[in-house]
């Protein structure tokens, strides 16, 4: 965030991170229960099982793999599976596999959090108003959320961490007052009160499913490091962690009293609130779970706009609300989680039966975490190749563990997020695999044999001026080379003459916040080729960058630029600066296999659908040429053809 150090523990640090950070993880006491009990009959076994997994579950899952390993995994400070993917991604092509299972299970489970929560919350009034319309309120709750969205939260951020922080002491006073109570349910921190349910109580391997639902925002709590940095998450998560193990330790102790029983006898959490206290702790839980979806919610636009950005997703507009750091608000995304969310609530009905539906596709994301941090643990030599190795089988055991535990949700609503992920996951390939067969069959040119004819045109005076400043935006990644379209362009049919032509190209750098270019004049006052290195979590605003660019060369004498009719210090650039766009579209004269020709086609119809190339670059619509140009990645075997007799 704008004005912290992320590098320094610092109490504000520490206050933000309560706020947009553990939102997700810290809410999970709503819920956690619930999914364990389900139908069953309460014992003891279940309830000191599912205890002492559940601590070990945040022992192991969050506190030991993200708090104090993957958080080392840090892009300049930036966090999350596709800046861990960034770190790597030059090591091998296979890592793009994991990197977009994970981004999209991740996505596709951020549907279900909010909904889950809100409703989880709300439902604690049912005590006090049995027939109130659950529904309705969810709903309503979660439109006001979305339609906020466009406004972003740097007037109201400054809330949720003190927010959060009376919604933790809350949950630590309510279960610490059951706790003390019944300190026998302490006993469960001993593992083999988990491994005795897994191994002894019928289902129990299947309650681990209900039991990983403690540590589905641990994810989201790496992902979201960039806000706040590590030292200050770390940190807070002594308070998070203290104040979650009082709470589930409560709601066992609470449940010890109802042995025999089943969940309809008693709710795990709200059973904790006084009866006078009931209200004022369902208001408090609905605000926290209103902040914990809305750090979802910011964190997916950003996992969208760092997939637009690494190419694995097709461009969107993309907005910044707010001048907090790494902020920015995509319309359509969120149009369709608001769609989403408010479909799985009308779908569900009730928290108990989201359940389902919810922790089986995080799982999956945990697992590409994993696969990925082995390999960045390993490239950058953080430790012993055997340590590595070790957390490697350690952690693939344990998260294996969880999805086979998972997969029991499948027919009750956890295929709905995976069908969700699986067209994620599909539409990243396409894109991904599209982008890379339309590159490899780009024709390029060396630019030295046309740099004779482009000095000749740039100063041959019968030919009208086309403008001053031709700007071609160039997949070039070096000046001494050139498309074969844009020489054609500029030459074939109608010849564009213009006084300086330039040749931009636009590099996506692994790390996430770059701004920095370099240039080389080709030709003196003829030809300049400039070269963008942009951060994943740049949004490119080329119209406004470039123009920086030629103010700064003019004012150094590396170009000259008329004066005949402005004055550059009072109106910047002189002339005009038309930019030219080149688009390809499938050319029919193509033979090209079954698989690669479906995969061309969907990336045409997904190109179509995408923001135009002018408005992803942030080009101004007055001064763009968009040129279609023909793509032939087969050409079709040779056609002979006779000519008949005259008539």
């Amino acid at each position: 965030m704008k004005g912290i150090d992320i590098k320094k523990i610092t109490f504000t640090g520490v206050l933000i991170a309560l706020g947009i950070v553990f939102g997700d993880l810290g809410t999970s006491p709503l819920y956690t229960y619930k999914a364990i009990l389900g139908n069953r009959i309460i014992s003891e076994t279940l309830i000191l099982g599912s205890v002492s997994a559940i601590f070990w579950t945040l022992t192991f899952q969050t506190t030991i793999k993200y708090v104090l390993i993957t958080m080392w995994a840090d892009n300049k400070g930036e966090g999350g599976i596709f800046s861990l993917f960034a770190l790597i991604r030059r090591h091998a092509k296979w890592l793009l596999w994991p990197a977009i299972i994970g981004g999209s299970f991740m996505i596709a489970d951020s549907l279900v959090t909010p909904p889950i929560s809100v409703t989880s919350a709300i439902e604690g009034l049912k005590s006090i108003y049995p027939d109130i319309p659950i529904l309705p309120i969810t709903i309503g709750i979660l439109a006001a959320l979305f339609l906020f969205q466009q406004t972003g939260t740097g007037s109201i951020g400054k809330i949720f961490g003190p927010t959060m922080v009376l919604w933790f002491a809350m949950i630590a006073v309510l279960g610490g007052s059951y706790l003390i109570k019944d300190l026998s349910v302490l006993r469960a921190l001993n593992p083999i009160y988990a491994y005795r349910m897994i191994v002894y109580y019928p289902e129990g391997f299947w309650v681990l499913g209900g039991v990983f639902l403690c540590c589905t925002g641990a994810e989201a709590l790496y992902a979201d490091m960039g806000h706040v940095g590590r030292k200050n998450i770390q940190m807070a998560w002594i308070f998070i962690k203290v104040s979650l193990l009082l709470c589930y330790f409560g709601e066992a102790a609470l449940l010890e009293s109802h042995v025999g029983q089943t969940l309809n006898d008693v709710d795990p959490f709200y059973g904790l609130v006084p009866r006078w206290f009931l209200i004022p702790a369902v208001t408090i839980s609905t605000f926290a779970t209103i902040i914990a979806s809305q750090a979802l919610i910011s964190g997916t636009y950003t996992l969208f706009n760092e997939a637009v950005r690494l190419e694995i997703w097709p461009k969107l507009r993309t907005k910044f609300p707010s001048e907090l750091r790494g902020q920015v608000y995509i319309p359509s995304i969120n149009w369709m989680m608001m769609a989403g969310c408010i479909g799985m609530v009308l779908y569900f009905r009730e928290s108990s039966n989201m359940e389902a539906a919810f922790g089986l596709s995080v799982t999956l994301t945990m697992l590409m975490t994993t696969v990925l941090l082995s390999v960045y643990l390993y490239s950058k030599k953080i430790m012993p190749k055997v340590f590595i190795f070790a957390l490697l089988i350690i952690y693939l055991g344990i998260e294996i563990t969880f999805l086979t535990a998972n997969l029991k949700k499948f027919a009750h609503g956890g295929w709905l997020t995976m069908l969700i992920g699986l067209l994620l996951v599909g539409t990243m390939y396409i894109w991904y695999a599209g982008r890379r067969i339309k590159n490899k069959y780009k024709k390029y040119l060396r630019l030295d044999n046309y740099i004779p004819s482009v000095i000749k045109l740039s100063n041959d005076s019968s030919i009208p001026k086309f403008a001053t400043h031709l700007v071609y935006l160039t997949a070039a990644e070096r000046p001494g080379i050139i498309e074969q379209r844009i020489i054609e362009s500029i030459f074939c049919q109608q010849p564009k003459r213009a006084d300086l032509y330039w040749l931009v190209h636009v590099d996506v750098d692994d790390a996430p916040y770059t701004m920095s270019y370099s240039t080389k004049v080709i030709a003196p006052q003829d030809l300049v080729y400039v070269r963008f290195k942009l951060g994943f979590r740049i949004v490119p605003r080329i119209n406004f960058l470039f123009r920086k660019i030629v103010n700064d060369m003019v004012a150094n004498n590396e170009v000259a630029v008329e004066k005949n009719y402005c004055m550059i210090e009072q109106h910047g650039t002189c002339g005009d600066f038309r930019f030219v766009v080149m688009k390809s579209f499938l050319s029919f004269e193509n033979e090209l296999p079954f698989w690669k020709n479906i995969v061309m086609k969907l990336y045409f119809i997904l190109d179509i659908l995408s923001l135009p190339d002018a408005e992803a670059f942030g080009l101004d619509y007055n001064n763009v040429i968009v040129e279609r140009v023909p793509l032939i990645v087969r050409e079709p075997a040779e056609i002979h053809l006779t000519k008949e007799n005259e008539f």
